[in-house]
Order: C-alpha cells, then sequence, then structure tokens
C-alpha cells in the first residue's frame, strides 16, 4: 500500500539500530517517559477510557448502494468480541455531490449505521475519509466539483495506488483546498453538517476531520521535511477552522486530527497546536517496507521509532492520541506473530486505543474470514482492557503468555463516578477484585463497584487450555 515511500525515505532518514527488547507484556499509561505528559481520553463523567477497535467501511458502493456493505453484524461481531470503538469511514462526495446539495439519504444511511453501534455499545469515530484525494483520480474523498488542478498530469497507477498522491496534479487538488477561500468554506460548511446532524447521537464520540491528508512537494525537499512544512503551514490552519466549525453547533464530542501518514517512517510531525478543549492527536501505524510485502524484522527498531516520533506531538501539547488506523495486509509471515504482540504492547504504552485496519469479512485487511473467525494473528489484537475507569489509574498490564490481566486504581471519591468498566475477549474469563470493591461479570464484560478512594486491584484470568 505504502511501498512508494520506502524510496523516497530511505536516502532521506537515517538507519534506525534501536535494540529491540523482548517485552510481550502490553501496558497502559505508564510504559515509557516520553509517553509520561500524555492525558488519557475520558468520557462525560470523568472516567479515564480506552477504546479498542476497528475501522468500519464501504469503500465500494456509491450513490443510492453507499454504506450498503455495512451491516449490523460489524458490530455484533466486534461487541462480542471485546471490542467497544469503530472508525466509521464516510465520504464528503457521497454528502455533497452537488456544491451545496447534502444527501439526506446518505445522512439516514449514516444514521443507521450509529443506531446500530448505540445498540451494541461501540463508540464511533466519524472519519471524513479521502484516499488520492477523490474520485477525480479514481478514488474517494474530496468531490470533483472541489478539485482543481490547473491542468497538471496525472498518471494512474493501480499497482501501487498510494504513489499517485505524488502525481502533479493530486498535489496541486491539495494546495487548492488548503488555500483557496471558497473551498475552505466548502469544507467547513461539510463539516457542520455532519457534527450538526450527529452531535446528539449517544453512539459518535468524535470526529476524525481528514484522513491521511498529504500536500505539494516543493522542488529539491524532501519528502520527512515536505511532510512537516505541510503539518505546520496547511494542515494546522485547516485544523484550527475545522474545529470552529465542529463547535459552532457541537461543544461536546472530540475532534481527531491526523499528521501526513510520513509519520509512519518515524518522523516527527510539525503539526501546530489545535485550539479546541478537546482535541486528539490519530496518526497511523504502517511501515511501508511491511506494506509491500516484508515481513516483520524485530531487530530493525520500527515500533521503537515510531513509538519515540509519535509521542512527541500529544506529550508537547497534551492532548490523548488514538491510533486511527493499523495492521499489515499479510498477516501470516514467520514474524508476523512477535509483530502484533510488540505492537499491541507498544500501543498500550502510550495510546488511549486504536482502531485497527478493518473490520470485514474474508481476506486482505479482513479482521475476520467469511465465518466470523480471526484470521491468523488477528485474534492478538483481542485483549482484556479497562474501558472505563472511575479514578486514577496507578496500572494496567496484560500478559499474554500467562493470560492475565491487571488493573490498579484509585477509586474516585465522591461525588465522582464509582463504576469501572472492564472489556474481555470471550466469556470464559474470570474477574475478581480486591481492596473494597464489588465485582458484577456477565459475559465478555464486567463491572466493578469501589468504595470512594478505595485502592482497588482487578484481576481477569483466563481459565486454563
Amino acid at each position: 500500500m505504502r511501498r512508494t515511500l520506502v524510496a523516497l525515505l530511505t536516502a532521506a532518514l537515517l538507519p534506525v539500530s534501536a535494540a529491540h527488547a523482548d517485552d510481550s507484556t502490553s501496558t497502559t499509561g505508564t510504559g515509557t517517559a516520553s509517553a509520561s505528559a500524555i492525558p488519557a481520553l475520558t468520557d462525560e463523567r470523568g472516567r479515564t477510557l480506552t477504546l479498542r477497535g476497528w475501522n468500519v467501511e464501504d469503500k465500494a458502493n456509491r450513490g443510492e448502494a453507499a454504506l450498503s456493505a455495512i451491516e449490523e453484524k460489524h458490530f455484533r461481531d466486534m461487541r462480542a468480541k471485546g471490542f467497544n470503538f469503530a472508525r466509521l469511514l464516510v465520504f464528503w462526495d457521497d454528502l455533497e455531490p452537488r456544491q451545496g446539495e447534502y444527501s439526506e439519504d446518505y445522512l439516514r444511511k449514516i444514521e443507521r449505521i450509529l443506531d446500530w453501534a448505540e445498540r451494541y455499545d461501540v463508540r464511533v469515530l466519524i472519519d471524513a475519509h479521502q484516499d488520492v484525494f477523490g474520485p477525480a483520480f479514481g478514488h474517494r474523498g474530496v468531490p470533483e466539483w472541489a478539485t482543481r488542478t490547473d491542468g497538471l498530469p496525472f498518471e494512474p497507477n493501480p499497482d501501487d495506488w498510494f504513489s499517485e498522491y505524488f502525481q502533479p496534479a493530486v498535489q496541486r487538488a491539495f494546495t487548492h483546498l488548503y488555500e483557496d477561500e471558497d473551498l475552505r468554506r466548502a469544507q467547513a460548511r461539510m463539516w457542520r453538517v455532519l457534527a450538526d446532524r450527529f452531535a446528539d447521537h449517544p453512539a459518535v464520540f468524535g470526529y476524525d476531520l481528514i484522513n491521511e491528508p498529504m500536500g505539494e512537494l516543493r522542488a529539491g525537499e524532501e519528502l520527512p521535511d515536505a511532510a512537516r512544512r505541510i503539518e505546520r503551514e496547511h494542515l494546522t490552519p485547516m485544523y484550527n477552522r475545522l474545529a470552529d466549525a465542529v463547535r459552532s453547533v457541537d461543544d461536546d464530542n472530540w475532534v481527531f486530527v491526523e499528521p501526513t501518514p510520513i509519520v509512519g517512517e518515524g518522523v516527527p510531525t510539525g503539526l501546530g497546536r489545535i485550539d479546541d478543549e478537546k482535541v486528539v492527536y490519530a496518526p497511523h501505524f504502517y511501515n511501508t517496507a511491511m506494506e509491500s510485502g516484508a515481513d516483520y524484522d524485530p531487530s530493525a527498531g520500527w515500533i521503537e521509532a515510531y513509538e519515540a516520533a509519535v509521542t512527541q506531538y500529544p506529550s508537547r501539547y497534551e492532548v490523548p492520541v488514538l491510533v486511527g488506523e493499523w495492521g499489515p495486509l499479510n498477516n501470516n509471515l514467520p514474524n508476523m506473530n512477535r509483530f502484533y504482540r510488540d505492537a499491541m504492547a507498544s500501543l498500550g504504552r502510550y495510546s488511549s486505543g486504536f482502531a485497527g485496519y478493518v473490520w470485514c469479512y474474508g481476506g486482505g485487511y479482513c479482521a475476520v474470514d467469511e465465518k466470523g473467525a480471526f484470521r491468523t494473528n488477528k485474534e492478538l489484537t483481542a485483549e482484556p482492557y479497562a474501558e472505563a475507569v472511575a479514578g486514577t489509574v496507578r496500572s494496567s498490564a496484560y500478559d499474554p503468555a500467562g493470560g492475565v490481566y491487571r488493573l490498579a486504581y484509585d477509586a474516585a471519591t465522591r461525588p465522582g463516578p464509582r463504576v469501572t468498566e472492564v472489556s474481555l475477549p470471550a466469556e470464559d474469563w474470570r474477574v475478581k477484585a480486591r481492596g473494597g470493591a464489588t465485582v458484577v461479570q456477565r459475559g465478555d464484560r464486567a463491572w466493578v463497584l469501589a468504595a470512594p478512594g478505595a485502592h482497588v486491584t482487578v484481576t481477569a484470568e483466563r481459565p486454563p487450555a
């Protein structure tokens, strides 16, 4: 998917040779010094949240058939395997096929999907998705009427679609989106329509303002430098404009902002401050070599480099971080079991959660097969975790080898919330609590009620095979 970046980045990035510790324990909240200043996501009651789930999409169908590939079973099956979060892809070209005309039918279809998510207690991030800008270049996203290329050339490359981002016409279209005042207003209006419609829907948690934004490289500019400049000069003001548009109709839900995809190679972002009280940094977690079909190399230090880079922005600006996409195309290679264990441990050290790519039923990137069973190694994304903690988390760790999850927290004092929720990947786990707390377990979830100010330890154990 991103093999084009390999050649572009090889000359620009110094080789990474960090040693790779053989640590198979997933941790949350206190794993690294670089992550220590990163705040956690919280819910409307002030509880500390962890969101784990998958992207949900229908890129193939448009118009009357738009979103028809997404069914109720997506949310039922995700929840049954312990996931509480979905990043829902929506497309501006379907919402506003003609300038100023918003599709009520498309909005109703989104609402139906949100109703399914609410039914299964899955929180939803609405993602304004684009791939290679939009339909003017054979993909989805920004409508053709909002695509301006100045007559520059475009050559499709279906064998390496990501390389199309570096076509002159595509890069110029991004520049016009960022700089043309009428397109700025149109993008803001689109977000006001979405946020106004869904601000009060119980399933909606936030808005991902644009997927994997890119931009125009200058002559002689190396890709990492270009990415930081685009993030600083174009993305930062765009996100502030769009956040203002959302806040004109929605004061409560979170806004999610992404760097360029170049962050996946361990390049710190140039993104600046977004002036909003509820901002989440939402990078993606892809490696170009693995996207090109290579196996995971534990000795290369890629995950360490990515973690070091990706934690700088949320630490500096004190915003939560949630990884919006991750997961390799080929999960059957010899080292992929190690990759998933290392990736889950890393994500647990600094993030408030993730959305894997993608919840569908089949091959390729799909999480599960046609029968709904996890595909090889994808089951390693399903761990016990604390969905919501009513108090201050002291530690949270899962030992996959021993099948034991432990959560330690100081319960909130009155009049704060008292119920902590734990998600389990299956029904046969057993949950216990110490420190003046009571556990109620039903199927694949457990609720812990603690006395105010209690020092609580929760243990979830997988029964022996």
